[in-house]
């Protein structure tokens, strides 16, 4: 095998592990906050492809970039559902946190900021992102349901329950064997098994032109006013812990990294990380951060930036897919927010 085919095959591995992400972020960011399902599919499709391609185009190395698991739900149930800010201005916070990430990227900040954060904090940032994370999915499934007196109470036993609990089981023993693509295949499992049951409805067509509603539809009004201080530093500090943590991990994985041990072209892989973390306000999603799951593509044999190139091309045909996402029910999409937000303690 070719140098080059090799980088071509990890770039396809790291996308089949990535790619659920374009029906799982606009499943939770259309949840109830006026910002519509296909609108938020095309945002991501663009973001995983912009983001992966500028990856690796300037910092050269194999990482696929995609609206980050976590952010997503930040942005949807603590900036919109509780705080009450509209989508467009919630976007237009993502628009604001991008631009600071990207100037801080341009200089050493950035990473002597990342350096200066406690390890304990930075892993207790993400365990209790990563339990509000399944949390949302035991509520997408049904396991629990709202309480006015105890706030949580176990929900009924149905179907959907059924369904959801065996697609924790079985994403977890397709992850434990490495399959690739494991999360997607158990979504379009159950989205299968719905349709059977009569629990969804097929789709009226399968393909459909991108919904480009959201894109520039930000409202910076909201990040002008005090209040927004709190909820900025929380997503920028979040973002952070995940992107630097993610290109630590994986760099040593794929031991790109110099005598001292330090990630190679960090500061460009920031760089890179920082601009798609910008596209995403402006395309109309959640920040976007370098995804985990590179380590698949990695193992596969990506070392070089054309990996993370074929990862962001692989996207593309997911735009017109519209039709075929927005069938998939709440309950298919839990057992990947449970095993994500588990991973992340």
């Amino acid at each position: 095998m070719t140098p080059a085919s090799r980088e071509i095959l990890a770039g396809v591995t790291t996308f089949l592990t990535m790619s659920y992400i374009a029906v799982v972020n606009p499943a939770i960011l259309s949840d109830g906050t006026g910002l519509e399902f296909a609108a938020v599919m095309t945002a991501t499709v663009l973001v995983a492809t912009l983001g992966s391609l500028a990856m690796g185009l300037i910092a050269d190395l194999p990482y696929g970039v995609a609206p980050g698991m976590g952010l997503n739900a930040f942005v949807t149930y603590s900036l919109i559902r509780g705080d009450g800010y509209t989508g467009a201005e919630a976007l237009g916070i993502v628009v604001v946190a991008g631009a600071v990430f990207v100037i801080l990227s341009a200089t050493p900040a950035r990473i002597a900021l990342a350096e200066a954060i406690p390890e304990r904090i930075r892993h207790a940032a993400a365990g209790g992102i990563g339990l509000f994370l399944a949390f949302i999915g035991l509520k997408n499934a049904g396991v629990v349901v709202a309480n006015p007196s105890t706030f949580v109470a176990p929900g009924a036993l149905s179907l959907e329950v059924a369904l959801a609990f065996a697609g924790v089981i079985a994403t977890a023993a397709l992850l434990h064997r490495q399959v690739r693509g494991g999360i997607l295949i158990v979504i379009v499992a159950i989205t299968g098994l719905s349709i059977g049951f009569g629990i969804s409805r097929p789709p009226d067509q399968l393909l459909a032109a991108p919904d480009f509603s959201l894109l520039f539809a930000f409202d910076l009004s909201a990040a002008a006013r005090v209040a927004v201080v709190g909820p900025l530093l929380t997503l920028l500090l979040t973002d952070l812990f995940d992107s630097v943590s993610t290109l630590l991990g994986v760099a040593h994985a794929a031991k790109l990294v110099d005598d001292d041990g330090r990630p190679l072209r960090l500061g460009r892989a920031l760089l890179a990380d920082a601009l798609a973390s910008l596209a995403s306000g402006l395309a109309g999603s959640s920040p976007g951060t370098t995804y985990i799951e590179s380590a698949a593509g990695v193992r596969a044999g990506g070392r070089r930036g054309l990996t993370a190139i074929v990862t962001g091309l692989c996207f593309l045909p997911l735009l017109f897919l519209g039709p075929l996402a927005q069938v998939v029910p709440a309950h298919a999409t839990a057992p990947a927010l449970i095993i994500v937000g588990l991973f992340m303690v």
